[in-house]
């Protein structure tokens, strides 16, 4: 009976929800999404530099996650790359002091914190010509506008980048008092102008005061509180935005410390300078700001501007745009001639003749609507990976997000089951099962950032192994029991995607593995015995991979462990005769599209390069998980049609069309990459 009401509600489902409506509401959400976020573009601005100094928040303890892009942490080298030749001036307080020592660390971690406090402190990198200075004036006053001033100077070589601030001196030395405020406005007012000229050929920064913990604050430092800190802030805030008229001020307010000192400042020492992990988050915030335009880092998507079309990219639009109007003049015309072939009324019974045969679909109608497809999907990648329109954030690993998921698809898998057509071992149904669930968890170990827990990289490095034996032991069962050798069904192959080297298998042709229904392989004793070495091999496995030191090591190792877990997962699977008659169509429904699922994943659902992850809907991350997922799915499923019905038309099944249609394909691509090599040539 539970059987029973199972199949009739899944019928139910079905009969009001298909693929095809799913693919519908994912098109729909894809025009909404898109229209929101060029709607908060245009009315938030573009800039994602802005972002990045003044918004975030932190993922874990000392992850810090902009608003809409992604950070990317900067090695010794790519510093001195970046900064080759260049001049950075830090200016201001102990605050300002503790963000250079910070900043220069990142060029050199030998860097001692050491020398008189109260004095200016030089840096300089001989092998890079990096060269960084820490300029000690505490107080915004006639000091700090001379310095300022000298660099306005046509004749004085002027710092490349410079950051400022103070106030928390100020405050300390007037006692808070309400006439050190009204000093401190004419002071920026005066300045302003000057730092304003400065920015017409320098990256200026004026770095806004951090909140105190007031608790821990010595006796001498108690009249510095956050009522008086922001009242600092605002005035400088106002100054600086109104210096300049009816424009946008070129000096950037980097006020996203403050939001990193709300979260850390209990960590203090003295209630008044944050501890090393956050000022470590602002200098790389300042090194972001000012290389990721320079060196264009994979994972650094704040700051950079969106790359502009290629050739390539111009003439798929064109290709892809001819294709739609192709379609749209088919269907119209088609349409019409449909009308006019509309059956007529009988004359004796009144009712509507109707058409025996239905007409069958043109293969130029198969090819212009595919392509049509296939082009709405293009611009949904080119939207994802490449415009900037939607946001992309970083990578957090926790093992809920990852051990989560997996036993939720687990328990979805065990719950939708169904008999095998046919139980031989390695059946479709089951190598479908085996790629699906496979594919699923490669998935949610990309999403999650687990790459960091070395025990489930190495259990994903298996299942990458059997992924691969899985695609040569597909296609070699073809081969060798059907016997189809030629080259149509090569070049079907290929046009899937589904090219890759596998081993040869020196194999019999003759069947020793009983294919009864729920029989088992071996005898009972056998059988027993095989079960119990294989789960064996597995925990010892996962022993070994949970005592791993670090990659390299478990790497060496990888390539003869994992043909042993390979084999043991094929004898657990098929030895029983029950496992072997059942099998989940959960799992094989995603088995299908495996390969789409893979290619897809990196440009529509993840992000550079799998270090990030698309965001669709700030804010939620569940919920934005579960969004671009599902459209993610959908989109995967409609390749994997768009691909079949290609094949099809492109592929001929006569040899000598396919071997013209081969060459035409191959002159094709050798102009794309001539075309390519050319504008690559003019770029350079």
């Amino acid at each position: 009976m539970a059987a029973l009401a199972y199949n009739l509600g899944k019928r139910e489902i079905n009969h009001y929800f298909s693929v095809r409506s799913a693919k519908v509401l994912a098109l729909v959400a894809v025009l909404l999404l898109a229209v929101c976020h060029l709607a908060s573009r245009r009315y938030r601005g573009n800039d994602s530099c802005e972002y990045l100094l003044s918004s975030g928040r932190f993922l874990g303890e000392k992850v810090w996650q902009p608003h809409s892009c992604m950070m990317h942490k900067y090695k010794i080298s790519e510093a001195k790359n970046c900064l080759v030749d260049k001049h950075i001036a830090f200016i201001g307080d102990s605050r300002i002091r503790q963000l250079f020592y910070s900043f220069v660390k990142i060029i050199n971690p030998q860097f001692k914190e050491e020398g008189n406090k109260h004095e200016n402190i030089p840096f300089e990198d001989k092998t890079a010509s990096v060269k960084v200075d820490f300029l000690w004036h505490p107080e915004v006053n006639g000091s700090m506008k001379q310095c300022i001033k000298v660099w306005t100077e046509d004749s004085v070589a002027k710092p490349h980048v410079i950051v400022a601030g103070a106030a928390t001196w100020s405050i300390k030395i007037h006692n808070g008092s309400n006439e050190a405020l009204s000093q401190y406005k004419m002071n920026i007012t005066s300045i302003a102008p000057l730092l304003e000229k400065l920015a017409k050929t320098s990256d200026v920064y004026w770095v806004l005061q951090d909140p105190v913990y007031e608790d821990l604050l010595s006796e001498n430092r108690k009249m510095i509180t956050n009522e008086k800190i922001d009242a600092y802030n605002e005035a400088a805030v106002s100054i600086l935005n109104s210096s300049t008229r009816n424009s946008k001020s070129n000096v950037k307010v980097f006020s996203v410390s403050k939001l990193i000192a709300q979260e850390t400042i209990m960590e203090s020492l003295d209630g008044l300078h944050l501890p090393e992990s956050s000022r470590e988050t602002s200098a790389m915030i300042l090194m972001n700001v000012y290389c990721n335009k320079i060196l264009k880092p994979v994972d650094g998507s704040c700051c950079q501007p969106r790359p502009p079309l290629t050739l390539i990219q111009k003439l798929a639009a064109c290709f892809f745009t001819l294709s739609i109007i192709g379609y749209l003049i088919f269907y119209i015309i088609h349409r019409n001639a449909h009308r006019k072939n509309k059956p007529c009324t009988d004359l004796e019974s009144g009712e509507e003749k109707k058409n025996i045969i239905n007409p069958p679909v043109s293969p130029l109608e198969i090819l212009l609507q595919s392509f049509c497809k296939l082009g709405l999907i293009m611009a949904y990648f080119y939207m994802c990976d490449r415009a900037n329109l939607f946001m992309k954030e970083n990578k957090f690993y926790t093992h809920s997000t990852f051990f989560i998921p997996i036993i939720y698809i687990l328990v979805l898998g065990v719950f939708y089951n169904e008999n095998t057509k046919e139980t031989k071992v390695l059946n479709r149904e089951q190598t479908d099962e085996w790629k699906g669930w496979m594919q699923l968890v490669i998935l949610i170990y990309h999403i999650s950032g687990a790459s960091t827990f070395l025990p489930v990289y190495m259990h994903i490095r298996v299942l990458v192994a059997a992924y691969l034996f899985q695609t040569g032991y597909g296609h070699f069962s073809y081969f060798w029991i059907k016997g189809d050798f030629g080259i149509h069904r090569v070049c079907q192959v290929v046009f899937h995607g589904m090219l890759f080297a596998f081993i040869y298998l020196a194999l019999q042709k003759r069947q020793i593995l009983s294919e009864g229904k729920g029989e088992p392989l071996f005898s009972s004793k056998i059988s027993n015995f095989l079960l119990f070495i294989s789960v064996v091999s597995f925990l010892t496995y996962s022993i070994w991979a949970s005592s791993c030191k670090n990659k390299s090591e478990c790497n060496e190792l990888h390539p003869s462990v994992s043909v042993v877990q390979i084999l043991a997962f094929i004898l657990i699977r098929n030895i029983p005769g029950y496992a072997r008659s059942v099998y989940s169509s959960f799992f094989a429904w995603f088995g299908k599209i495996s390969l789409e699922l893979f290619i897809c994943q990196y440009h529509i659902w993840l992000a550079a390069d799998t270090r990030g992850i698309l965001v669709l809907i700030p804010g939620n991350p569940m919920l934005n998980i579960i969004v671009s997922t599902f459209i993610f799915v959908c989109v995967a499923h409609e390749i994997s049609q768009i691909t079949n019905d290609l094949a099809q038309i492109i592929i001929p099944k006569d040899n000598s069309s396919l071997l013209k249609r081969l060459a035409c394909i191959a002159a094709f691509f050798c102009g794309l990459l001539i075309l390519s090599s050319i504008q690559d040539k003019s770029r350079h």
